[in-house]
């Protein structure tokens, strides 16, 4: 049996549902290129620039826009039309000095809020190991790395970071430039499931082994709900510490 290679197109029903694009007016869309989010957790940059943001009319124009290098995301210039644009990375347009940052609304689907800047991201630590030297590597939500440096690892006192845990990331240099440690009576951003797109209070935390953590939270209107510790993304102590 022939080996196949990876699929490069995607017809525009089978797209994941929170695209927020017409589903009938042509048979294909863009497919997004592997990268640091997955599809149903991203919009290819194409998609953005026309069918969100409405910078273009069609492709060819959408295509020109990312080609001059005049679209930054996370502070970098990306010209690959096929890049995956997901949750809180940052969108900017130096030209008209516009931001934007990726976040879902109540209804799951991607979306862009307009923010003031876009100096600072924030991520969520998905995993920690221990690399050579003893030194920390942390797993960010966006498939980034930070390396924390540790100068005895027998006592490793600069580990103070924790799966579940979010930090600020200064852009583009990418340095840590604040810290949010996950527990009982943090902010969160609910990022799946039927409370998508809210945010909410950490009320308790119910520690399995088997399955995953539960996670009691309350809006701002007293209404408690639960969801799984996947779907909570720590944003700050009472307010978010960026703006979202």
């Amino acid at each position: 049996m022939a080996v196949k290679g990876p699929k490069r197109h995607l017809k525009r029903l089978a797209a994941p549902a929170n695209w927020q694009i017409p589903r009938k007016v042509r048979t294909f869309t863009v497919r997004p290129a592997p990268g640091s989010h997955a599809m149903d957790k991203s919009l290819p940059l194409l998609l953005i620039i026309r069918d969100v943001l409405k910078y273009a009319d069609n492709s060819r124009e959408a295509k020109k826009i990312i080609q001059t290098g005049k679209i930054l995301i996370d502070g970098k210039k990306r010209k690959e039309y096929k890049l995956p644009v997901g949750l809180m990375d940052l969108i900017s347009v130096p030209l008209i000095n516009e931001n934007y940052v990726v976040l879902f609304d109540e209804s799951g689907r991607l979306t862009l809020k307009k923010v003031e800047e876009a100096g600072v991201k924030l991520c969520k630590i998905v995993n920690k190991t221990v690399i050579k030297g003893g030194h920390i590597q942390l797993n960010l939500h966006d498939g980034r790395n930070q390396i924390i440096t540790v100068a005895d690892a027998t006592k490793a006192e600069e580990d103070v970071y924790k799966t579940g845990d979010s930090i600020l990331l200064s852009i583009p240099e990418q340095k840590i430039a604040g810290h949010v440690q996950f527990g009982e009576n943090k902010l969160a951003y609910v990022t799946g499931g039927k409370h998508v797109g809210e945010f909410a209070k950490i009320i308790e935390i119910e520690e399995r082994k088997l399955y995953a953590d539960i996670i009691t939270l309350e809006t701002k209107d007293g209404e408690q709900f639960k969801t799984v510790k996947d779907y909570v993304f720590i944003v700050g102590d009472n307010e978010p510490v960026i703006n979202l």
